[in-house]
């Protein structure tokens, strides 16, 4: 596989991303080229420390960067030469089979929809991002590429969702669930009630709707939500973890004896927080574009590109993208 990796993006890059790219071109076997696009004296002068690089691992010139705080279109429109537009080209050019970022999460929206187009049979590509639960991870989509959807959309989502958790989370006849106010049919606004009745006869494993309070519980593969609700729930997610976490150190540290009980804890707490670890899940895939997409979170470390390049070649190894173009084609046959 090959895969085109944003040097410049995300709030620790070039320094992380570099280091990523670098532990992802030595030991992963699927993959045949990692290209690092971006400001190449930049990349090169990170790569010094590292002594002898394998073959694979390769640069592509970018001049110009899209900052995380610029407006997505504005910049893409604008700079022409940006790293996140050049690995679009790639990949439209046949040089990359997929591209990974942990930059602006706008413009890597914005750049694969207008460069890459969308799959036959999918109106909008959803951001699809994998979160721990009490049980098996689930795929929350939409997690922020569309605030405002049609029930037709979620439709889409949940046949994306589902083909992901299906090839990329194993799981052989993934549990699909519509993000609403109440476990009845008769709950919810009329786009959900609609997305209800659509998603009913979907020619998926759908189980209704789910709350908030189901999201963690583990029973439910996919959950599907347009991207306004979805971005709440993940970053309201990740910022409740933080809280408690928090917590838990600073009661741990309140008194002598504590500190000895959480000694005696730290096997249970290092193994909880592995399975909370969302840099393990590979970033989230923009699902529904004519390319593989990988969106890593902008404080990404080396651990997350690493293992976001990982997920990118099994996304293209397990044909995500033909799987949904498959199932898409269902939901018009009558």
């Amino acid at each position: 596989m090959r895969i085109a990796v944003d040097a410049m993006g995300g709030d620790y890059a070039p320094r992380e991303i570099v280091a990523g790219a670098v532990d992802a071109a030595r030991n992963l076997k699927d993959l045949t080229s990692l290209i690092l696009v971006g400001q190449e004296d930049v990349i090169r002068k990170e790569l010094k420390p590292y002594g002898p690089l394998p073959g694979k691992l390769v640069i592509r010139h970018a001049a110009e960067v899209v900052g995380m705080e610029e407006t997505p279109a504005l910049a893409i429109r604008k700079k022409k030469d940006n790293s996140i537009s050049r690995m679009m080209d790639m990949i439209n050019a046949g040089e990359a089979d997929a591209a990974v970022s942990a930059g602006n999460t706008g413009a890597m929206v914005v750049a694969a929809t207008l460069k890459l187009r969308t799959l036959e049979g999918i109106q909008r590509p959803a951001i699809a991002t994998v979160m721990p639960t009490a049980g098996r991870p689930i795929v929350l989509i939409d997690a922020g590429a569309n605030t405002d959807c049609s029930a037709a959309l979620l439709v889409e989502f949940g046949v994306m969702g589902s083909v992901y958790a299906r090839e990329i989370l194993g799981q052989p006849n993934p549990v699909v669930g519509l993000m609403s106010i109440g476990g009845e049919d008769s709950k919810g606004n009329e786009i959900t009630k609609e997305a209800f009745r659509l998603l009913s006869a979907a020619p998926i494993n759908f189980r209704g709707n789910v709350e908030g309070h189901d999201l963690f519980k583990g029973e439910t593969d996919v959950v599907v939500c347009d991207g306004f609700v979805g971005n709440v729930v993940l970053k309201t997610s990740e910022s409740v973890a933080h809280t408690i976490a928090s917590w838990i150190k600073k009661e741990f540290k309140a008194n002598p004896i504590r500190m000895i009980g959480a000694g005696l804890l730290t096997g249970a707490l290092k193994t909880i927080k592995k399975k909370m670890d969302p840099e393990m899940f590979g970033g989230a895939p923009l699902l529904g574009v004519k390319g593989v997409c990988i969106i890593t979170h902008g404080s990404s470390s080396r651990t997350a590109i690493y293992h976001a390049v990982r997920v990118a070649c099994e996304s293209v190894g397990h044909h995500v993208n033909d799987h949904i173009i498959e199932e898409a084609r269902k939901l018009k046959t009558p």
